[in-house]
């Protein structure tokens, strides 16, 4: 994916909803003015701290392919590791300004409870009584997925209904382990759940025969399958879903100003697919003669003046997150097509998915 070596510096905060355009008339680049916070928002929010100290701390993985690993450089790459960035570009204007905090699973939410880090952007699901007990705010979510069970080639096995008192081994401190107890209870079987607090322990436990079989979301098990010690040859995903598992990045209960703040980042990316703006054009996009599109990336109306929604975010940062990271599609593209998981529910609404932004107005 292109990165954009353009830099917009961050000003202080704007003092108007509604700023005119004031950059150099050599400057083709949006205005960068920080939208205005409410005298009961300024100095109250996560996102104070985080331009305060020029950085975003995310909570990630280190583990998972597609998602986020850590390359020979130590450079955590992936789907997650991606979005980090687009909040670094959007609230920061600089993409680089990221530190990733690993975090196990089980402990991710204690951590986040905690301020370990500012964001969760781990993989994780959303649910009722994550929402609810977990002192975690669900923001958008990236990736629709659902939870599958794979096998050995040569178990002999062919789907769940031949895995009738089956050991089979899934995360702990995930909803696997429920979620796959109710799916055999469902069906008439019984199941013995092992979890481990890793995927390296599920993985030696498997090669070890400790387990019939290996519960996760699909893209975890397809990202665990690609990277598998005898091959990706060697295990079969079964066709069966039998679950929902919305996953999306999370920010601590109570913070209004910095949850909307990550969650229009996250949707700018999805804006950009929908309006055909991407990493490769954005630039050419500043000069387009559909207004939604300038508005959208923080340019000048004809009259001058520049949008804000009063977001707490540069008025651009649209702008610095197409530019420095890439829209949706560029990120997954980039990162999860590799792995041979089609778009799927994760396509734009207009291809039949479920990713929808609402209205930049």
């Amino acid at each position: 994916m292109k990165r954009s070596a353009i830099r917009v510096l961050v000003p202080v905060v704007a003092l108007a909803l509604v700023a005119a355009g004031c950059g150099d008339d050599d400057d083709d680049s949006p205005d960068s003015s920080r939208g205005q916070l409410s005298e009961v928002q300024a100095g109250d929010s996560v996102l104070d701290t985080v331009i305060a100290n020029d950085v975003v701390r995310c909570g990630v993985r280190d583990d998972l392919p597609g998602f986020s690993v850590v390359d020979d450089a130590g450079e955590h790459i992936g789907f997650d590791a991606d979005f980090c960035r687009a909040i670094a570009a959007g609230v920061l204007g600089d993409e680089t300004k990221v530190e990733f905090v690993d975090v196990a699973t089980e402990a991710r939410f204690t951590a986040l409870q905690a301020g370990e880090f500012d964001v969760l952007v781990r993989n994780t699901t959303w649910t009722a009584s994550r929402d609810g007990t977990e002192g975690a705010q669900f923001l958008h979510t990236t990736f629709y997925d659902g939870q599958g069970m794979m096998v050995a080639a040569d178990s002999g096995f062919e789907s769940i209904d031949d895995m009738d008192g089956a050991i089979v081994c899934v995360s702990g401190g995930t909803t696997n382990e429920g979620n796959l107890q109710t799916e055999f209870a469902r069906r008439g079987l019984s199941v013995e759940v092992s979890s481990f607090p890793d995927v390296d322990l599920i993985q030696e436990a498997f090669i070890n025969g400790a387990c019939d079989g290996w519960s996760s979301d699909v893209s975890q098990l397809t990202g665990l399958r690609s990277n598998y010690p005898d091959g990706p040859e060697a295990l079969v995903i079964f066709e069966d879903v039998f679950s929902k598992e919305p996953l999306g990045p999370a920010v601590a209960d109570g913070d209004t100003l910095w949850a909307q703040a990550v969650d229009w980042v996250i949707l700018s990316t999805i804006a950009a697919e929908e309006f055909g703006i991407s990493s490769e054009n954005v630039e050419e996009m500043l000069t387009s003669d559909n207004p939604g599109i300038v508005t959208f990336l923080g340019g000048e109306n004809e009259d001058g003046t520049v949008v804000d929604p009063g977001l707490g975010l540069p008025v651009d940062f649209a702008y610095q997150v197409v530019s420095l990271v890439g829209n949706y599609g560029e990120i997954y593209e980039e990162h999860i097509a590799p792995l041979g998981l089609d778009r799927g529910l994760n396509a734009l609404w207009i291809d039949g998915g479920l990713q929808y932004a609402p209205p930049y107005r």
